[in-house]
């Protein structure tokens, strides 16, 4: 064997182990104890994606001001982020408040993805979809009540009483009751 033929076989294998190698890297995803829900259904997708990419997440709930005496919401907050990948990821290190930040990280479960890849092929021939929990608040009144609310108390006018408010809607004079069935 000569020297050239050595050093091509031990180049072909440095690039063979290269290839075969993952970089894993540290996504961060910063949460506020008040998050609205669309946030926070946003951000945990983006968390679910970066778990997806085989990436580990850090994600920190930042307090300010008086937040910061309440741990509790942040630990909620990072409770449901958890649950809600639990079959993805696995929690690496538990929430802990270092600061004005708690954080906790996730890293990516290979056994739980390989099961749920299992299982999910008979999810997808049925159609299902995960379900939602998006129900409307019981203080709502119907629109008709609305409507009806609207049109029985005349809105002040900004302009002395005219025959028309800015929008070109009647500001004075007797309400119109509204027929329902017509």
């Amino acid at each position: 064997m000569d020297y050239g033929k050595f050093k091509f076989d031990a180049a072909q294998k440095a690039k063979e182990s290269r290839r075969k190698t993952t970089s894993v890297g540290i996504k961060e995803m910063k949460y506020r104890p008040k998050i609205g829900i669309g946030d926070f259904d946003t951000k945990t997708r983006q968390v679910i994606r970066f778990l997806d990419e085989g990436h580990k997440v850090k994600v920190t709930i930042m307090f300010r001001g008086r937040e910061v005496f309440h741990p509790e919401l942040g630990k909620k907050i990072l409770d449901r982020l958890a649950e809600r990948v639990e079959g993805m990821a696995k929690v690496e290190a538990e929430p802990r408040l270092d600061g004005r930040n708690m954080v906790m990280v996730l890293a990516p479960d290979k056994r739980a993805k390989q099961s749920a890849a299992a299982k999910g092929p008979k999810d997808e021939e049925n159609g299902a979809m995960p379900a939602r929990a998006t129900q409307a608040p019981a203080t709502q009144a119907p629109a008709t009540e609305v409507a009806k609310t609207i049109n029985a108390t005349p809105a002040p006018s900004s302009n002395g009483g005219g025959a028309a408010g800015a929008e070109g809607v009647p500001t004075g004079g007797p309400a119109v009751p509204i027929e329902e069935g017509t």
